[in-house]
């Protein structure tokens, strides 16, 4: 009961910073204005928490109130006395990779035995649906080359641990969903720069050998150092297991507060239309991924699984590769837009699905799909 009160007096307590922040902003004291709106989005992410359908959009309630902050503060955000604050993008997404492949074991892989025909829909989807709708998106919207390549970028990286954490709340087919991301996690090196170079390229120049190789760096070898992590001291460091999470959590939040500061002017100018064509793109992986495994006659918790793992990407990867490319505040741009848009769809698609058990599967369908 105590908490139902004080979450509704950081629901009041939103609603007065909503109020100042927008008397603020037309009286155009811009950084007073700033401090508010990022008030507001702290308030609203105790609040929220009143509602338990609402509470998983706590976490993207927090990034808001980050990138506010870099937005009306960006030299706050992109240096620290001589250190370059982008510098540590790529070492924070290898500790967050390396995070997930604690949460990883060998059995994972086992799926692809067990379940050869949902894996290999779901990575057929995976591997052509948001590469293809990204580069559309980029083309239709005539963005500027290398923020275009930023989308198809996105497009064209594996799903993230996100996507099992939604499979479970939407009621769908988790192993599959961990299955799934485990192997498009691994056959990223491969996958994303060869996608990159067949569509990023009609945009921007893609080394595919150098692409490969900082994949590699910053997915397989912190991952399989995970995996190896996990199989020999599993439930040794418990600790760990409750810290990594955080971190992760922590992780994108900083990945994505960089982004956005260094790319505070772009974000200016092509704003508005980036969230439009990220949003769309989302959906459209969240659309076609569910019919694209409904046309292989998939099951309804498959379809469920294989849509959520196509819509959400791994914009961390994402974000690695522009910064290893030297492009962090342009190619960036898509990947620091993609997080909470993702966070919010998923999480209301996952919600709207958990209210509807799937069908249930004829048995002899079920055991072919176990075999």
């Amino acid at each position: 009961m105590k908490n139902n009160s004080l979450n509704t007096l950081f629901l009041y307590l939103a609603v007065g910073f909503l109020i100042a922040a927008i008397i603020m902003f037309m009286a155009e004291s811009l950084t007073a204005g700033a401090l508010l709106l990022a008030g507001f989005w702290l308030s609203l992410a105790v609040g929220i928490r009143r509602f338990p359908s609402f509470g998983q959009l706590a976490f993207t309630l927090l990034i808001f109130a980050a990138v506010t902050l870099s937005m009306g503060f960006p030299s706050a955000f992109t240096q620290v006395g001589s250190l370059q604050l982008k510098s540590l993008i790529v070492p924070l997404l290898q500790v967050i990779m390396f995070g997930v492949g604690t949460a990883m074991s060998i059995g994972d892989f086992r799926g692809v035995l067990k379940m050869p025909k949902g894996v290999g829909v779901g990575l057929l989807c995976q591997f052509t649906i948001m590469p293809l709708v990204g580069f559309s998106i980029a083309y239709l919207f005539g963005f500027p080359n290398e923020i275009a390549a930023g989308i198809v970028l996105v497009g064209s990286s594996p799903s993230g641990l996100a996507s099992n954490v939604m499979a479970h709340i939407a009621k769908a087919n988790l192993a599959l969903s961990i299955t799934l991301t485990s192997v498009a996690t691994v056959l990223a090196p491969l996958a994303t720069p060869f996608l990159m170079s067949q569509l990023g390229g009609e945009f921007v120049p893609v080394d595919v050998s150098a692409m490969m190789m900082s994949v590699v760096k910053m997915v397989l070898l912190p991952v399989g150092l995970g995996l190896v992590f996990n199989h020999f001291f599993h439930g040794k460091f418990t600790w760990l297991d409750r810290l990594m999470p955080k971190v992760s959590m922590a992780g994108i939040v900083f990945i994505i507060v960089i982004i956005t500061a260094a790319g505070h002017d772009s974000l200016l100018n092509v704003g508005f239309l980036l969230i439009l064509a990220m949003f769309i793109h989302m959906t459209c992986g969240y659309f076609l991924g569910y019919w694209g495994a409904r046309l292989f006659k998939m099951p309804e918790n498959d379809c469920r699984t294989i849509a959520i793992e196509v819509g959400m990407q791994n914009g961390g990867l994402a974000s690695g590769i522009a910064a290893s490319m030297g492009k962090i505040s342009t190619l960036g741009l898509a990947a620091a837009v993609n997080g909470p848009i993702m966070n919010i769809t998923g999480s209301m698609l996952a919600t709207w699905w958990s209210r509807k058990t799937p069908e249930e599967q004829p048995e002899n369908f079920t055991k072919m799909e176990t075999v």
